[in-house]
């Protein structure tokens, strides 16, 4: 099957580690679509700017595709304490068969003069090439009785952000409300609880620093 490239997103995460690990957990991200030139035709965005959310096919760029002969069946989601193996298709896991990613993000513009979509919510780094864009249809797309597999019964509880008010000065009031909300989902993986532990992302071009005590997060 060959697949094309029909735009890049721009956004501030940068790494894999600190990106959501679901599309919709952090609205206050803000990021751009931008086509590539052969898609780059406003008349292609027509009618788009009638829907509030779309969903976005994409490619995990960053991440290496296991061959068949070492394909494993099973991945350790991080929701279960990365403890708890299962089956890799019950699993959202970046670990995929194929290098194909979908997220639904919420369309906050459609610059038709400049061909860019702008959106919130993504869970997708800096650069990632992305294969379809199409639209969400609540009668079609969503189903509020839905049973949820092992997610129904493991809740989270955000944690709480302390960033010093000199090094929210670094970022813009959305850029920083972004970053709080994104840290509070505790980037870290789940089975690691060292509260001497200095952990790191990039966002919006800086280098963020942070240790996790109990249920506290303290950038440094």
């Amino acid at each position: 099957m060959e697949t094309k490239v029909i735009a890049h997103i721009r956004s501030a995460l940068s790494g894999k580690f600190g990106a959501p690990r679901q599309s919709g957990l952090v609205e206050e991200l803000k990021a751009e679509i931008h086509f590539t030139p052969g898609f780059r035709k406003s008349e292609a965005l027509r009618g788009l700017e009638g829907f509030d959310y779309v969903w976005l096919l994409w490619e995990f760029s960053q991440n290496r595709i296991p061959d068949v002969d070492d394909f494993r069946a099973t991945v350790r989601p991080p929701r279960l304490g990365g403890n708890t193996r299962m089956g890799v298709f019950a699993t959202r896991s970046p670990y995929r068969p194929n290098a194909i990613g979908l997220s639904c993000v919420r369309l906050e513009k459609v610059d038709f003069d400049r061909c860019i979509l702008l959106v919130r919510g993504a869970d997708l780094v800096d650069g990632t090439p992305i294969l379809d864009i199409k639209p969400y249809i609540s009668y079609t797309d969503a189903h509020s009785e839905a049973r949820c597999g092992f997610t129904d019964d493991t809740g989270w509880k955000p944690l709480k952000v302390i960033i010093p008010k000199e090094r929210k000065n670094d970022f813009t009031r959305e850029e920083a409300e972004a970053l709080e909300k994104l840290l509070s989902l505790d980037p870290r993986p789940r089975y690691q609880d060292d509260r001497e532990r200095v952990y790191g992302l990039t966002f919006s071009g800086r280098e963020v620093k942070f240790r996790v005590e109990a249920d506290t997060l303290t950038v440094i």
